[in-house]
């Protein structure tokens, strides 16, 4: 049964794919990743604002006063800045489709989307404009701005729909000619557009738009909405494809509008309910990473008897506690992986339900500050609910209750595997058939730990054969300085090869220099570099990476889960790796 569940998964993946690659969604995931600096830069003034207040120490009304101008004027003017930055996105992805010589001006795109929300979602006061609609409940009006700015520019832009200037006219002053139908149109459409709806239904949009969504905030808030939105981000992943850059963005309007409303309420002194928010998904849904698997991690480190889940356990550890766990997702594994799939899609799911019991039917507040999300997430919980007294009970209930969800399935596991290391030590199976037997590097790593453990003989020689021959196969160093990009959905993963590269630089003394950011940060950078490598679970975006990088002639590679978690672990090999992608 368990079989054809995930062969039915698999063949879905295309679908699920096609939708991670969906350019509206991508948008929306861009424009807050480039936007979390200024959140985390609100979150801070408004810790130091309140936090004291917890244990009864008073800040100053003055202070105070200060402290919240910085939260209203940079989180208060999220809509702005986000729909800047989504324009700007989904601009970059329409350009990428037009003909070199024909693009979109995103800096052109980035003052119109602006302007519009103005014109659609804020209303203007005695002597000025209420900011009410530019912060979080503006959210909604900037998706759809930013979703049809670009729009209105790409007809006219693809169909040459220009004002044309001789030919004496230096470049920059033309383009300034050239933007101005669109930008017009698109001023027009929205200032016209806005007045017919105020007319109609007496609200401005944006108060309209939130009115509409509403049920959905709320089912969405349920016990079966964050059941669904949880579960489907391990679903995803189970099938090799990073969860959360598909779910969340459907769903970041709603995050962020319930942190802003929860802490409203706690400030006014009331009980903040909205589950659903960014802290829910990193300290609690992900308590080490989408399924949960912290102590799935802590089980294979510290009690597992298979040399693979002990060793992938104690590599894997540390980056686990901070949110990082590819290297036990495809060290393991657990993607595709019928005898984890229970716990990895439903702990997640049992956790949000157990917080959500807390806060309804126990009085806890829901979380009210926005934390990195690579806090441990014990203390991110802790911390982002404003130090509520039973979330110290519930930090230590849910690793409890993520122990016995995993614990069963972690047994069955651990046996397999014991069965499979045993059958190869005796060469009953070969150490190479990827079906039976555990991945090369994860022996070796355990048999390094476990003392009194040797390498059966025929297994040495061939060992020996393949090092000799990697050794043989080293490329050349470069005379001149390198630069490699790591790229992965949050620059977390794509970190940890970045610095297994650098690492093997140094110690070989080698010029090359790595550095790791989020997928859509390395757009305007690319030929800044020499090699970009995409980590596997963002393999659906290769092509579309591929394509850029050959247009300015730089060399593009993506790897398998297995191979970029050994790469990680070997700072040689990842060197080694990178050169010969590079003299390729």
């Amino acid at each position: 049964m368990m079989d054809k569940l995930i062969k039915m998964v698999e063949v879905m993946k295309p679908f699920f794919e096609k939708v991670s690659n969906n350019p509206y969604l991508r948008a929306i995931r861009d424009g807050f990743v480039s936007c979390i600096p200024v959140i985390l830069f609100s979150s801070l003034f408004i810790l130091v604002a309140s936090v004291p207040e917890i244990f009864g120490v008073k800040v100053p009304d003055n202070i105070s006063k200060y402290l919240w101008q910085a939260y209203n004027y940079s989180m208060g003017l999220l809509a702005i800045l986000m729909v800047m930055t989504i324009a700007k996105s989904l601009t970059d992805n329409i350009n990428h489709k037009m003909p070199k010589l024909r693009q979109i001006n995103d800096v052109s795109v980035m003052i119109v989307s602006v302007i519009c929300l103005m014109l659609l979602a804020v209303a203007p006061i005695d002597k000025g404009v209420s900011l009410e609609f530019m912060g979080t409940k503006g959210l909604l009006s900037a998706f759809v701005v930013a979703f049809t700015v670009p729009n209105i520019y790409k007809f006219f832009v693809g169909r040459n729909i220009t004002i044309k200037l001789p030919d004496e006219v230096p470049h920059y002053i033309a383009q300034t000619f050239a933007d101005l139908i669109p930008l017009s149109v698109a001023v027009f459409v929205f200032w016209l557009g806005s007045i017919v709806f105020q007319n109609i239904t007496g609200m401005l949009f944006g108060q309209w738009i939130l009115e509409l969504f509403k049920p959905l905030f709320v089912a969405a808030d349920g016990y079966i909405g964050i059941a669904i939105i949880y579960g489907a981000m391990a679903m995803f992943w189970f099938v090799g494809i990073h969860g959360p850059s598909i779910v969340e963005p459907a769903v970041t309007a709603i995050y962020i509008a319930n942190i802003e409303a929860n802490l409203q309420i706690v400030s006014a002194g009331g009980h903040a309910t909205n589950i659903l928010t960014h802290p829910t998904s990193y300290f609690v849904a992900t308590l080490g990473g989408t399924g949960a698997t912290l102590m799935f991690c802590a089980m294979c480190a510290f009690i597992a008897k298979s040399k693979q889940l002990k060793a992938v356990g104690r590599a894997s550890i540390i980056p686990v506690c901070f949110a990082v766990n590819e290297p036990i997702i495809f060290g393991a594994p657990i993607i595709l992986n019928p005898v984890l799939f229970f716990p990895f899609i439903f702990t997640p799911i049992a956790n949000v339900w157990i917080f959500k019991f807390f806060v309804d039917n126990l009085g806890m507040n829901s979380f009210i500050y926005i934390l990195p999300w690579t806090t441990p997430a014990p203390i991110g919980l802790v911390i982002a609910t404003g130090f509520a007294k039973l979330a110290f009970i519930l930090a230590p209930l849910l690793l409890i209750v993520d122990a016995v969800m995993y614990y069963p399935f972690f047994r069955v596991y651990d046996a397999q595997l014991v069965a499979r290391e045993t059958a190869i030590a005796r060469g009953e199976i070969s150490a190479d058939d990827e079906e039976t037997a555990t991945p090369e590097d994860a022996i070796e790593a355990a048999e390094a730990i476990e003392e009194g453990v040797d390498a059966p003989a025929e297994k040495a020689a061939p060992a020996a054969a393949k090092a000799e021959s990697a050794a043989e196969a080293a490329p050349a160093k470069p005379t001149e300085m390198k630069r490699v990009l790591v790229l992965c959905a949050s620059g977390a993963t794509s970190s940890m090869l970045a610095k297994a590269i650098e690492k093997g630089a140094k110690k070989n003394d080698v010029p090359v220099e790595s550095i790791a950011m989020a997928y859509g940060q390395h757009k305007d950078l690319i030929s800044d570099f020499d090699l970009i490598i995409l980590a596997p679970q963002m393999a659906s975006m290769f092509d579309e990476l591929k394509h850029d990088c050959d247009e300015k002639g730089v060399k593009s590679a993506t790897t398998s889960g297995r191979e970029y978690v050994g790469l990680t672990r070997d700072p040689d090999a990842a060197l080694n790796f990178a050169l010969k992608l590079m003299n390729a």
